[in-house]
């Protein structure tokens, strides 16, 4: 696991994270040939930015206090099968991939905080994996609503 030497390589990880996540739902949504399945996506990708801007703005302002609030998790992406990306994949596989890809996210930020040197970055990995989760949240109940209601 990469090792971090002060906040700011941390908060730099966090957003080069959400950068990443930004230019894969863009991709998705530039392959998709579906309109309504694009629009999803680029509001996916729109998430994605606004975090990485929130990010940018507690490293700017040395505010590095996240709120720290249950979210709740459904678990489907625990009992779904990986999906690969795709130019042709469906909007299900595409949900899919986004919970997986939210819940390692998730992961990362939870391990990091367990082997956090200091309480302070601990509490921000903490609020960093919480962010996660509420990303996984919405593809969960996305796909409680569109795929699993339909079958």
């Amino acid at each position: 696991m990469k090792t971090f030497n002060s906040i700011d390589e941390i908060l730099d990880f966090a957003i080069n994270s959400e950068q990443n996540a930004y230019n894969f739902y863009i991709k998705l949504a530039t392959n998709s040939e579906n309109d309504a399945m694009k629009d999803v996506f680029l509001e996916f990708a729109e998430d994605e930015k606004s975090h990485k801007k929130r990010l940018e703005k507690i490293k700017e302002d040395r505010n590095f206090e996240i709120e720290d609030v249950k979210v709740q998790d459904l678990k489907i992406a625990e009992y779904t099968v990986n999906v690969s990306p795709s130019d042709d994949m469906s909007y299900q596989e595409a949900l899919l991939l986004a919970m997986k890809r939210e819940k390692n996210a998730y992961k990362l930020y939870t391990d990091l905080a367990a082997i956090a040197p200091d309480e302070k970055m601990q509490r921000l990995f903490k609020g960093l994996a919480n962010e996660e989760a509420k990303h996984k949240l919405r593809f969960e109940l996305e796909y409680d609503d569109e795929v699993l209601r339909e079958n």
